[in-house]
């Protein structure tokens, strides 16, 4: 067997294990956004006494609107990761078929069939599925923002609670998602 066959085999079960990653990510975060939907309790605040620090309305209406954008994000990569999922194992359905009726069956050491699929609307469907993630990612970010606000107090009132509990988020998840888009688009260019 050719190495051509053998890559072909093996990029297209990378992507799928891909394809899977990200579906799974998503539906994680998917639930972590409905639980703090529903668990999120505007009304209790941990600020002793001081009124002028409480979170406005419109911090609380931007926990809404960023849990919306976000699983509207989440959504989005995820069905398009499904769908190409799905395009990969209709495929490789249609060469079995072909395969069992007595086609060229092309199995490459006990691997699986391989599978024809248009390399490059794989490739962009993948990128449009991470960055899909990604700005989900951002946007719950910003709604877990909102939220430390509406607990610990605003962040122009200057609250060390309130700067400790954001750095972290403001720090670390837009570290992971910069090596998350690098790597994403290095597989891009392989």
């Amino acid at each position: 067997m050719s190495d051509v066959s053998r890559r072909t085999v093996t990029t297209t079960n990378i992507h799928i294990m891909a394809l899977d990653g990200i579906v799974n990510v998503n539906s994680l975060f998917t639930l972590a956004l409905f639980l703090g939907i529903t668990t999120t309790n505007t009304n209790n605040t941990l600020i002793a006494g001081d009124t002028s620090c409480a979170a406005g309305p419109s911090v609380a209406e931007g926990i809404l609107t960023y849990h919306v954008y976000s699983f509207s994000s989440f959504l989005f990569s995820s069905l398009i990761a499904l769908s190409l999922k799905n395009i990969i194992n209709m495929n490789k359905g249609i060469e079995e078929e072909a395969g069992a009726i007595g086609g060229s069956n092309r199995r490459v050491h006990g691997v699986g069939f391989v599978v024809r699929v248009n390399t490059v609307a794989l490739r962009v469907g993948t990128l449009v599925s991470a960055f899909g993630s990604v700005f989900g990612c951002g946007f719950l970010v910003m709604a877990l923002v909102d939220l430390v606000q509406i607990k610990l107090g605003t962040l122009g009132c200057g609250s060390h609670y309130t700067y400790l509990a954001i750095a972290p988020l403001l720090t670390l998840v837009p570290t992971a998602l910069l090596i998350f888009i690098f790597l994403v688009l290095y597989a891009f260019t392989r």
